[in-house]
């Protein structure tokens, strides 16, 4: 049994949280990871069954606290962190890979919860761009510890977005509420009792995988609205012996990356993703890319492709048969057989290419049948991927990927990139060039900004 309260310990920490304390390296990781969800949310409206949640959110009504991104109706605040999340989460394209010290990720997506729950909370409350921004980076951190302290199997049948979410979203929330660190616990602790969520989304493909990514941006809001009011919780709810890591760790937690330089690292999503599709079929697709702009194959040249990829791979959620099925987006976004036959034809894989249009094309329907998937990689080859093309020609050509693009730390992408995703997606939203540069304007000079819901009447177009 744990003698020390560790909740305590992150609570303490939290407490303290000012800007001047964030190192210039977490500020401008934040930075970015903010302007590519202002995009997102600007393009997932778009998204099949994003309008229905946005009109739901704006029907419920009640305190006019903070802006349903995309809209300039006001509601409650955790009311919009969740119409927000939605359409953030809509492409599977948002931040990805929480990291740690020496840049092992662990699957996540905690930055569709907190970025979320920081706009909507922030404006509710007059809060500053450099509240927002420390709110945001502190509430990252906590998810990512967390993350890396419980372990996560993403084939294992729960899904992370429904948990440590829940509790970096609090933090973030409670410290734009000026909670203090008992505040905090007590938050937290109300957070707990409101996590959880299923892989099962995605393996049938169903619009249901945005919603833990949701629920915990709106149950962040509610619980530090709860211990704003006095409301209390479990005494150590990450640490007690039925508390978060009980009840969430793969096995025995890792209790030091909680602590480790606790203050002076901040950890967060390391992935800026280059494409519209699921992480674990990114190496598959950098390899496909690689092939068409190095042998500048056409589509009519290939007469076969094989994706060589590790037997885990192939038999989890993104290596199944490609079939649109109630959702194109989430069909798309989770295949690699798509994501590769998409990369053959036109060299790369867009937000536009997630539409029944391209997908019941006969060109696509041409190339899906010259794709196949092999599980023949080694399993220690991790997310790796081969990909082997013949060419009509009897010309043959092969790429293999150990890391997709998009990492920070390994295989970063361009600042020129990801301005250049983030002008395509506020476009496909409906937002004119001139919108989209003054949000990009507002998002790089956050830290200046005294009253952030410029960037609500913004994004509303």
């Amino acid at each position: 049994m744990r003698s020390e309260n560790l909740t305590r310990v992150l609570t303490d920490h939290l407490a303290a949280a000012t800007f001047e304390s964030l190192p210039p390296e977490a500020v401008s990781r934040a930075k970015t990871r903010l302007l590519d969800a202002l995009g997102l949310i600007a393009a997932g409206l778009r998204a099949q069954g994003s309008a229905d949640v946005v009109r739901l959110v704006e029907a419920w009504g009640g305190r006019p606290d903070a802006t349903a991104l995309t809209t300039r109706t006001k509601v409650p605040a955790m009311h919009a962190a969740l119409a927000n999340a939605v359409l953030m989460r809509s492409y599977d394209f948002e931040p990805v890979g929480a990291d740690r010290a020496d840049g092992a990720q662990i699957p996540s997506h905690i930055t569709g919860t907190t970025t979320s729950v920081a706009l909507a909370v922030a404006e509710a409350r007059g809060a500053s761009g450099r509240d927002l921004l420390t709110a945001m980076v502190y509430g990252d951190d906590l998810a990512a510890r967390l993350g890396h302290a419980t372990g996560f199997d993403v084939y294992g049948g729960g899904d992370n977005t429904g948990t440590i979410n829940a509790l970096g979203g609090s933090a973030t929330a409670g410290l734009l509420m000026g909670l203090d660190a008992d505040g905090l616990r007590r938050a937290l602790g109300l957070a707990i009792n409101q996590v959880g969520g299923t892989i099962d989304n995605i393996n049938d493909k169903t619009m249901a995988f945005k919603l833990p990514i949701a629920f915990s941006a709106r149950n962040a809001v509610f619980s530090a609205e709860l211990a704003e009011a006095g409301f209390g919780g479990p005494d150590d709810p990450i640490g007690g012996r039925f508390g978060f890591l009980s009840q969430w760790a793969a096995g025995d937690p890792d209790l030091e990356v909680l602590r480790a330089d606790l203050g002076s690292a901040f950890y967060a999503d390391a992935v800026i993703k280059p494409w519209p599709t699921c992480r674990a079929s990114q190496p598959s697709l950098t390899a496909a890319v690689q092939l068409v702009e190095e042998h500048g194959i056409r589509a009519d040249d290939v007469e076969r492709a094989v994706v060589h990829l590790t037997p885990r791979v192939k038999n989890g959620f993104v290596g199944q048969e490609f079939r649109m099925g109630e959702s194109p987006e989430v069909s798309g976004a989770f295949s690699i057989r798509f994501a590769v036959a998409t990369a053959l034809l036109d060299g790369t894989v867009r937000v536009d290419h997630q539409t029944r249009a391209h997908m019941e094309s006969d060109r696509l329907a041409r190339m899906l049948d010259r794709v196949d998937l092999e599980p023949s990689l080694d399993p220690s080859a991790g997310s790796a991927a081969e990909i082997e093309v013949t060419l009509r020609s009897g010309a043959l050509h092969r790429v293999r990927v150990e890391r997709a693009l998009g990492d920070i730390r390994f295989t970063p992408i361009p600042e020129e990139r990801i301005l250049r995703k983030f002008r395509d997606n506020v476009a496909w939203g409906g937002l004119s060039p001139e919108a989209g540069e003054r949000l990009r304007a507002l998002a790089g000079g956050i830290e200046d900004l005294a009253d952030v819901s410029e960037i609500a009447e913004t994004l509303a177009g």
